[in-house]
């Protein structure tokens, strides 16, 4: 090993990166001058229809999903309370530069001190709108870093991953932040190595960084041997069928397992052969569109479906009904609640707005004419929610039918992530099938926000409760005669896999990046066999 500085943070995903750090330099501090009010309120109104629009340009670069998160940051510049506040700045005499600094402090304070993780969360989105302005008043380029650095921060603006070049390799080390925050979820599907979490970073800049998403360490100036390990748990996977018999587990014969993906982006399947799995396990729909009008749009959504439909060629695709509220920004679901991941969400929130249920079940209804489609709802917790939108959905049939639209059988099943669910499971007859999403049962289960750095360490302590309730809770959809499956991250622990399908799991669902390493680890389980 070398003597190198190693830091321990939290991993996000798979793969490692080493390249030179990239610190981005402080924040420019705006000096106040002698100024003309009218001049310069008209710099500030041009400086934020500019930012606004040049975000704009990159949502309509990007993916449904990464749009999503950007629409929060321009709806926050299109709002004229935060112009009007830094107009009364001006008109005290302050510059353009200095009075935009001083209205969005306000807001950013507002959201740091905030007592909620999510709303506390977006404080990084309301810095990175406060630069933006201040770079074009002040007549500098756009933020950006070399290609294959590691960006090395406090904290990293979603809107800076989506418009940096990643063909070129590199990662994130980032001293706070957490792997359930936007720019998180953008590197898991994107593939970029990423620790977060790692406390201070005092790393001089070019300096060569090594960054182990999987191991979670940071190592400056690294080593051969440090190098060497990082790669060792990325050799490429053998080439095997994603559908194989298992070796017998326990002394018992452990069957066949599915292998399928979790898609949180269209872009996701369009690289992707979808011969190397059994299909869609779960399709976050939240993340595939791009706008709030869209949950309105019955025929976006429709070919949507369709789309993910045609790439699957026969096999199922199991599509999760809008789990908006907790973190999930589109619509701005739950951002006034006191805890929002225990709030109106998930099947709660549908139920309580029908209207954005049923265009949705229209659309899943006249796609599942088209092939194998199934239905998940989420965040289900008593049996009455799911046999309230079975209705909504025989009800949709009945209408579409009326007017001679074909229309598909539908499988509804639920997801498994409230513990209350889970111990009651044998009491949701109406539900077809299960899937166990263990990251909101692993953070339900422990009162730890999966979102918190600070309480990290022990949210990653749950595997050995959370393994244990997986357990009796497949025991008893067995025993039920009905399919269950896991669509959370701990599917995708290459390292927790045999204790799943030692429990009895014969369906996984992980994120493409992920599939390689479940794939070696399957291989060789049928090796030792």
């Amino acid at each position: 090993m070398s003597g190198a500085l190693r830091l321990q943070g939290q991993g996000n995903g798979q793969g490692h990166a080493i390249g030179p750090a990239h610190v981005p330099s402080e924040p420019w501090n705006p000096v106040d001058g002698g100024v003309s009010p009218s001049l310069e309120f008209d710099l500030l109104r041009s400086a934020i229809d500019e930012a606004a629009s040049s975000l704009e340009d990159l949502m309509a670069r990007t993916d449904r999903s990464s749009a999503n998160i950007l629409e929060f940051q321009v709806e926050m510049l299109r709002d004229p309370v935060i112009g009007d506040m830094a107009a009364e700045h001006i008109a005290e005499g302050q510059n353009a530069a200095l009075a935009w600094v001083t209205a969005l402090e306000e807001y950013i304070a507002g959201f740091e001190q905030s007592e909620d993780d999510d709303i506390r969360a977006r404080a990084v989105d309301v810095i990175d709108i406060r630069d933006r302005v201040l770079r074009i008043l002040e007549g500098r380029p756009p933020a950006d870093f070399p290609k294959g650095s590691i960006f090395v921060g406090k904290d990293m603006a979603p809107s800076l991953f989506l418009a940096h070049d990643w063909t070129g390799g590199g990662g994130i080390a980032l001293a706070a932040g957490s792997t359930a925050s936007h720019v998180a979820l953008l590197a898991r599907a994107k593939g970029v190595p990423m620790v977060v979490g790692v406390g201070g970073l005092a790393i001089e800049p070019a300096a060569p960084v090594l960054v182990d998403s999987g191991t979670g360490l940071v190592i400056v100036h690294p080593g051969g041997a440090d190098i060497a390990i990082a790669a060792m748990g990325e050799k490429t996977a053998p080439e095997i069928p994603a559908r194989f018999e298992l070796p017998s587990f326990a002394g018992r014969p452990a069957g066949r397992l599915e292998v399928l993906v979790n898609i949180s982006d269209i872009a996701e399947i369009h690289g992707l052969d979808s011969s190397v799995c059994d299909g869609i396990g779960l399709s976050r729909t939240e993340f595939l569109l791009s706008a709030a009008a869209d949950l309105a749009n019955e025929e976006k959504q429709f070919h949507l479906y369709v789309e993910m439909l045609d790439w699957a060629a026969g096999k199922p695709v199991t599509i999760r009904l809008f789990d908006l509220g907790g973190d999930k920004p589109l619509g701005g679901f739950g951002l006034e609640e006191r805890n929002p991941f225990l709030g109106l969400r998930g099947i709660r929130l549908l139920l309580a707005m029908p209207a954005m249920l049923r265009i949705q079940a229209r659309a899943l209804l006249r796609a599942a004419a088209l092939g194998p489609l199934k239905v998940l709802l989420p965040m289900v917790t008593f049996p009455s929610e799911v046999e309230d939108t079975r209705r909504v959905f025989e009800e949709e049939a009945a209408g579409l039918l009326r007017r001679d639209i074909d229309i598909g059988v539908l499988d509804i099943g639920m997801m498994v992530e409230v513990p209350a669910a889970a111990i009651m499971l044998d009491t949701f007859e109406a539900a077809d099938f299960f899937s166990l999403g263990t990251n909101d049962l692993a953070q339900f289960l422990t009162a730890c926000a999966r979102d918190n750095v600070s309480v990290a360490n022990l949210y990653d302590q749950a595997n050995p409760v959370l393994l244990r309730l997986i357990a009796q809770t497949v025991r008893i959809a067995h025993d039920m005669d009905k399919p269950i499956g896991i669509c959370g991250d701990l599917a995708g622990d290459p390292a927790l896999l045999p204790s799943l399908i030692a429990s009895g799991i014969r369906q996984i669902s992980v994120a493409p990046s992920q599939l390689p390493a479940v794939k070696a680890v399957l291989a060789q389980a049928r090796m030792e066999g």
